[in-house]
Order: C-alpha cells, then sequence, then structure tokens
C-alpha cells in the first residue's frame, strides 16, 4: 500500500503508527475505566462490550474482505480461530507475566472481580469453547449457523447491559453528564489503535518484502498477528495501569465477539456450506487454550508460571502449523 513512498517513508510511517498505538490505547483504557465508574458496570463488562468489540474491528473487516473480495469464507474462519489462539496464549500470556514481575517470584496474585463479571468471562470462554467443537462434530457451517452464532451475540449484548452495580449519584453527578462523551471518546481511542495497527503491519510488510521476506510468511505471520495488534496494545496498557479485570474483558470479550458476531456475519454473506475438517487442528487448539484460561482463572489466584504456560503453548501451536511449510 506504501510503495510509493518507499523504504525511508515506510520505516517513518511505522515509527510514527507505533507511536499513535501507545497513544490511543492510553486513551482508550482512561476513558474506558471512566465509563466503568460513572455507569456502574465493571472493568470486566466494559472490555467486554466496548473495547472488546472495538478491538474486533479488524477481525470484521479481514473476514468481510474475505467473503465478498475473494470469495474465501476459510480465510475468516482461520482468522477468527487464530486470533483466538493469540488473544488467550499470547496476550494473555504476556498479561499474567506483567503483572507477575510486579510481584516477588513466587507471590501469587489475584482476581478481584464481582460475581456477575466472572460469570460473564466463563460464559464467554465457555461459547468461545463449544462453537468450534460443535461444528468440528456437525462437520460443516452454513447461513443457519451464522444466523444462530448472530442471534446468541444479540442476546448476549442485551443480557449484559443489565448487569451493574449501584451508584452514588450524587458523588458522581457532574461526571454523569459527561458520560456519552467518555463512550465517545474509548471508542473513537479503540478505532485509533486499529488505524495505527493497520498502518503497522502494512509499513511493516513493505519493509520485510524490501528484505526478501516470501509473501506467505508476511501474510501468515504479519498480518495474522496484526489483526489481534488492537487487543495486545490495550490489555498490556491495561496491565500497567492496573487493570487486569479490564485486559481480561478485553481479551475475553473479543474472542467471543469473534466467535459469534464475526463468524455469524462471515457464515452469513457466504452461500457456500463449509467443511469444518479443514480446521480440526485450529479448533482443537483454541479449545485446549480455553479451557487452561478456565482452570486458571478457576482457581482465583495467578503467578507467572500460568503466563509463562499460556505463551508455551502459543509457541507449540506456531511450531505445529508451520511444521509443514516448505519455503
Amino acid at each position: 500500500m506504501f510503495e510509493e513512498v518507499g523504504l525511508i517513508g515506510n520505516v517513518i510511517i511505522l515509527i510514527a503508527s507505533l507511536i499513535v498505538l501507545n497513544k490511543a490505547s492510553d486513551f482508550t483504557i482512561n476513558n474506558s475505566v471512566k465509563v466503568s465508574d460513572i455507569t456502574g458496570f465493571g472493568k470486566t463488562t466494559v472490555g467486554f462490550v466496548l473495547v472488546g468489540f472495538s478491538t474486533s474491528l479488524p477481525e470484521l473487516s479481514v473476514s468481510i474482505f474475505a467473503v465478498f473480495g475473494q470469495g474465501s469464507i476459510g480465510v475468516a474462519i482461520g482468522n477468527v480461530l487464530g486470533s483466538n489462539i493469540a488473544n488467550i496464549a499470547l496476550i494473555l500470556g504476556v498479561c499474567f507475566l506483567l503483572v507477575a514481575l510486579k510481584r516477588s517470584r513466587n507471590e501469587s496474585f489475584y482476581l478481584t472481580m464481582a460475581k456477575e463479571e466472572i460469570g460473564s468471562l466463563y460464559f464467554g470462554l465457555f461459547i468461545a469453547s463449544i462453537i468450534p467443537l460443535a461444528l468440528l462434530y456437525i462437520g460443516y457451517a452454513s447461513q443457519f449457523i451464522g444466523v444462530i452464532l448472530l442471534t446468541i451475540f444479540v442476546v448476549y449484548m442485551l443480557q449484559l447491559s443489565r448487569v451493574k452495580r449501584f451508584r452514588d449519584e450524587g458523588a458522581l453527578g457532574a461526571e454523569r453528564r459527561r458520560l456519552y462523551d467518555y463512550v465517545l471518546f474509548a471508542f473513537i481511542g479503540a478505532v485509533g489503535v486499529v488505524a495505527s495497527s493497520f498502518f503497522i503491519v502494512e509499513s511493516v510488510s513493505f519493509i520485510a518484502a524490501s528484505m526478501g521476506v516470501p509473501a506467505v510468511v508476511i501474510g501468515a505471520t504479519l498480518v495474522a498477528f496484526g489483526t489481534s495488534l488492537p487487543e495486545l496494545a490495550t490489555s498490556i496498557n491495561s496491565v500497567r495501569k492496573g487493570h487486569l479485570d479490564l485486559a481480561l474483558g478485553i481479551i475475553i470479550g473479543s474472542c467471543f465477539i469473534n466467535i459469534t458476531c464475526i463468524l455469524g456475519v462471515a457464515l452469513l454473506a457466504s452461500p457456500f456450506t463449509i467443511n469444518m475438517a479443514a480446521f480440526s487442528n485450529l479448533a482443537m487448539f483454541s479449545l485446549i487454550t480455553n479451557l487452561f484460561l478456565w482452570y486458571f482463572l478457576s482457581s482465583e489466584k495467578l503467578t507467572w508460571r500460568e503466563g509463562t504456560l499460556l505463551l508455551v503453548l502459543y509457541a507449540a501451536f506456531l511450531i505445529i502449523s508451520f511444521g509443514g511449510y516448505k519455503p
């Protein structure tokens, strides 16, 4: 996309995009926390809905382009499952390690979330786990499946909108009047994260191609990772600011949205019935990472070991995925 500006121009675009990514993610987190404080929705719920949906825009655009632009629903399904694996194994692995680094080597850190928010995380993980497994069992995916997935998405979003904590309205009177501003700012920040991520992927891809890296390798690594870059940036900034609950909401919310809304839209737009056997490895790896995270959350305390294990799982996924690749 940026061929006309040359190598030096792309390096400048990359540096500028990284700066914008950092500032935009910081802006998103600050305003999301304000939305949580004013509305009474927990940070996990705000991350699940507001930030999670916003940071899933790259997966949505890739899926729509894959179906309408190239007629390849397989690219859309692979992108959704691959992004979910990266979200949990890579991004949460990094987040857990960052939290652990602030403590002594063997000290555990505990999750401090309301019961309803823990329930949201479990339900999101359950849906993200069971749907790929169910599709493998059925053996195919179709437009009818797409309608079911979109229905699950809409119903659960409505359910989440009814769950919130009570706040002292007098103490938040002045801030409450700015609620819509904060929601808008959080969304604008998330769009900035998505846009800067796109520029990063495009510029890095050009730089890599200029250095002789094959296009297939660029597509399978940089572009695939690029769709998860917004979640990575916002989650790491959340953890740096002490909001692990917000990071969990962003990641699991993004996984839930990917598997219901985004996959649902892709299937609904495709006239073809899809054989799911080709995605068995992706679906099983997605299930494994989700089960590990489910176990970690149920223990209610985490250490550096859980973050390390998730990163090892992601490394194993990459090795298995590229094990049969021949340059």
